[in-house]
């Protein structure tokens, strides 16, 4: 819903210009936080209209979202394996489900945690990566590309923890899913060192 006049065709991107970039310049968001805070005429959902014409940016949204799904599943997990082992971090859990000989630790519980731990070592890092360099007007398909790598090689991680598959399998996934991780971040520094 426009709240006053259009924001005027100046802040356009332009043809062959990334919105995510255009948003980013000083001066468009300065003048979109200054209306946008005084209440004058600006539509306050243009900036994000424009974020999701920027393909890469709404691969990155995408699979980002499944990752963070992919993380709560396995806190999911990692609750139910206490349940059924019962073998609870807390004393008050232990008493509430038994007793203070439950208040203990349990391989497959520790299995579970250390999956859980190890997601948030890695999507966490990626997020902020993905975000970024989605914003650096990457080839779509190439983005696609790095984020559906990262996302099956922590689904492989994640599968040969829980399900105890033979090594290399998992240190293998944890390899492969940090390349796109390694690449993100060396065109993120050399596009930082070019704006210098």
């Amino acid at each position: 819903m426009i709240l006053g006049p259009a924001p005027p065709s100046s802040w356009s991107c332009g043809e062959g210009i990334n919105p995510g970039k255009a948003l980013l310049k000083p001066e468009v968001l300065i003048t979109y936080s200054f209306l946008f805070l005084t209440g004058n005429s600006i539509d306050p959902s243009l900036p994000m209209q424009k974020m999701m014409e920027n393909e890469a940016f709404v691969s990155f949204i995408f699979f980002g979202t499944l990752l963070v799904i992919k993380m709560y599943a396995v806190a999911v997990i990692t609750g139910q394996v206490r349940l059924r082992k019962k073998a609870f971090a807390n004393p008050e859990d232990a008493l509430r489900h038994g007793g203070l000989q439950y208040h203990r630790e349990d391989p497959d519980v520790e299995r579970c945690r250390r999956a859980h731990l190890n997601d948030m070592e890695n999507i966490y890092p990626f997020l902020f990566l993905g975000a970024i360099y989605s914003l650096l007007d990457p080839n779509p398909t190439v983005a696609r590309i790095h984020f559906l790598i990262f996302f099956f090689g922590r689904i492989v991680h994640t599968l040969a923890y829980l399900l105890k598959l033979r090594a290399p399998t998992r240190s293998v996934a944890y390899s492969v899913a940090q390349l796109p991780c390694v690449s993100m971040a060396l065109q993120i520094l050399f596009a930082a060192i070019k704006s210098w």
